[in-house]
Formats: structure tokens, C-alpha cells, sequence
């Protein structure tokens, strides 16, 4: 699976098609890149409504492998690697979005699926607990 970005393209589109693939992940693009297993500061994050052209280091078009068997660490380094995006993706959990900083060496499927997991754990309702009397 691949994701073409184009010139014209505003982050939110490139989102949205991440998204569309991988449920229970998100993209963030940030003003920097950071270290592998580091997070990224949230006051650094670019707004969805940004182009492209006004944010990318490098100024060129084409097609992202986000493949599931490839790994978070490869597609962000590819991201910025090609495209001058400085992306950093995040997990579904629980109680919100967790950034993919631990666990950057596992797969977007795998992750996705984590993701999924605890997601549908934490909306999940106990039965009640029937007397014995």
C-alpha cells in the first residue's frame, strides 16, 4: 500500500488516506524531526489545514510505502527522507493517542492492531455480576 502526495496536497489529505488504511493510527507532522524512540513536542505539531509546499524540506511528489509489514521507525524516516515531512505516528489506546515512541521497531499492521485491541478493551462494558442467592 502507498500513499501519494502531491504539491497541492494539504496535510489533513494525507492524513485522512493514512488513516483510511490504518483505523487505529494517525499521522502528526511536526516542524522537526525526532530521534528514533523520542516523542515529539506537542507545541511543535502543524496544523491539518497546512499545504504541503509550505512545510516540506524537500519539494518533490510521489508515493510513501505504508505497507503493513513495514515498520513505524521506517515509514517516518521515509516520510522525512523523501518528502521533508517530519511525521511521527500515533496509536489508539485506551484514553486517547499514544505517540509510537517504544514501540517504533514493530509493524503498522502490528501496531494497528494493538491499537485495535486496546481500544475495543477500554469501550467494552463488564457484565453485571449475577448474585449467587
Amino acid at each position: 500500500m502507498e500513499i501519494y502526495i502531491s504539491e497541492e496536497d494539504i496535510l489533513r489529505n494525507i492524513q485522512n488516506k493514512f488513516h483510511e488504511v490504518y483505523p487505529y493510527l494517525k499521522l502528526e507532522c511536526y516542524l522537526c524531526p525526532h530521534e528514533p524512540g523520542e516523542g515529539s513536542a506537542n507545541n511543535k505539531k502543524i496544523p491539518g489545514n497546512t499545504p504541503i509546499e509550505d512545510i516540506r524540506l524537500i519539494h518533490s511528489f510521489g508515493w510513501v510505502d505504508i505497507s503493513e509489514h513495514r515498520t513505524v521507525a521506517e515509514v517516518e524516516k521515509d516520510f522525512y527522507r523523501d518528502m521533508g515531512l517530519a511525521i511521527q505516528i500515533f496509536r489508539r489506546s485506551r484514553t486517547g493517542w499514544l505517540q509510537t515512541t517504544r514501540t517504533d521497531d514493530l509493524s503498522l499492521g502490528e501496531q494497528n492492531n494493538i491499537g485495535k485491541e486496546s481500544f475495543i478493551a477500554g469501550t467494552e462494558k463488564e457484565a453485571p455480576v449475577q448474585s449467587a442467592d
